[in-house]
């Protein structure tokens, strides 16, 4: 039961939380981590309790993401047989986030060594030992040499492998046996590299996620609770669920993205028809099980590696969840800027496309086939994203990826009609 001394120092703590979180800000991270572990020492108020207070006190940001983490801990606690986790992520043009913020690096997050004391925080006192694999994915700014530079002051260097995949190519056999060159990759190369060398070094299971900071590593437990508990082979972190903590600093896209998620959800039928609304969530956990048949044969090696993945674990009926989780964008020198977000739609779209019917999944025929069709490059996309179809004005995002609302020979003609329209513009 909860003490009124407890709740009133969780209420204090509560007041003293900042309002917001910078990514570039270590001290911050610091800070975080300490009211988590003062959040948790509050022995007789329970994680809901806390939720509740937050709710009640309409809390700040530090509070609702040290929540989060407190979580987390106390399921870790719980885990009473040895563990291995591999962690994963890939880098490409991450140069700028791996170093610390400087005045000639004001995007810096100091990402590796963020994560290397998340990791060490969240597994300390626990049997859960861990491994990471920051991948290098055919970076230009050479982000392996930088990560090996970072990993050498960290004061677990050990629990780090740097691995570049330029190096692991030319190979007839095992994942990457269809991937040519590192140019031919995006992200999902480096992915399925830095997975495959995790489970062949003992993992159990593996967590991937972004290079940046954008997920806090110390809510691993949320991944694991279900694993261990439910018997659940794929957990994907959802950042579209009421408990998650979404913050987004800019709004990427403009109003034709209803179009391109409703051809997503068409397309991708199997998927977002069993609730899995945030494919491309950078916090997904899979068992060692469950990777040894996705990797038998990826459909791709970009972007859209996740859908793949996800309809992979379907044909092998691997169990799968979701779970909510805390969630800050990093958008500042995302790849998906960098490179230009239609081009990313584009890949997802196309990767789909390719997945849906190399896993026999359940799809969109008529829609798959007006992609092929209609759309051969990002720049199609370009011509949908700033305009929206009035069958899908005041459609909300449950109806999104529903034929009865707009079909895919509507859609078809409102392609059409953008190309048109601005041919004659």
């Amino acid at each position: 039961m909860a003490s009124n001394r407890d709740l009133q120092q969780a209420a204090a703590l509560l007041r003293d939380s900042n309002a917001n979180f910078d990514l570039t800000n270590n001290h911050q991270q610091k800070d975080l981590l300490f009211l988590a572990e003062q959040l948790d020492s509050l022995s007789s108020l329970s994680v809901g309790d806390l939720k509740q207070l937050a709710i009640e006190e309409q809390a700040p940001l530090e509070y609702r993401l040290a929540v989060k983490l407190v979580a987390s801990k106390r399921y870790v606690r719980k885990i009473t047989t040895p563990l291995r986790i591999g962690v994963v992520f890939a880098m490409w043009g991450e140069h700028n986030r791996l170093n610390p913020k400087t005045e000639q690096n004001p995007n810096g997050e100091d990402s590796l060594r963020m994560k290397v004391e998340q990791l060490s925080w969240i597994s300390a006192d626990s049997c859960i030992d861990w491994h990471l694999y920051p991948v290098d994915d055919g970076c230009p700014h050479d982000s392996a040499d930088i990560a090996k530079g970072i990993v050498k002051t960290t004061e677990q260097p050990n629990k780090v492998t740097v691995l570049k995949l330029s190096e692991h190519l030319d190979t007839d056999d095992g994942p990457l046996a269809n991937l040519h060159s590192v140019d031919d990759s995006r992200k999902g190369g480096a992915i399925v590299l830095g997975c495959q060398k995790a489970i062949d070094e003992g993992a159990d299971v593996v967590v991937y996620t972004d290079a940046d900071n954008s997920v806090h590593l110390g809510q691993i437990g949320l991944l694991l609770e279900p694993y261990l508990e439910q018997a659940k082979q794929v957990v994907l972190g959802n950042r579209k669920h009421p408990e998650s903590i979404l913050v987004k600093q800019e709004e990427r896209w403009g109003i034709g993205i209803k179009t391109l998620r409703h051809m997503q959800r068409m397309i991708g039928d199997q998927i977002f028809s069993q609730g899995i609304k945030d494919t491309q969530a950078a916090f997904k956990l899979y068992s060692r099980d469950a990777l040894q048949v996705i990797l038998r044969n990826p459909t791709v090696y970009d972007f859209s590696f996740d859908t793949d993945w996800i309809l992979a674990a379907m044909e092998y009926n691997k169990p799968i969840t979701t779970v909510p989780f805390a969630f800050i964008d990093s958008a500042a020198e995302s790849a998906s800027v960098v490179q230009g977000p239609m081009t990313t739609w584009y890949t997802l779209l196309e990767g789909l496309v390719k997945a849906a019917r190399a896993r026999h999944a359940s799809y969109s025929r008529d829609m798959a086939n007006v992609f092929d069709e209609e759309i051969h490059s990002h720049k199609d996309l370009e011509l949908l994203i700033d305009i929206l179809p009035k069958q899908l004005a005041e459609a909300d995002d449950k109806s999104l990826g529903d034929p009865a609302i707009m079909s895919p020979s509507e859609v078809r003609a409102w392609i059409q009609q953008a190309r048109y329209a601005k041919a004659s513009s």
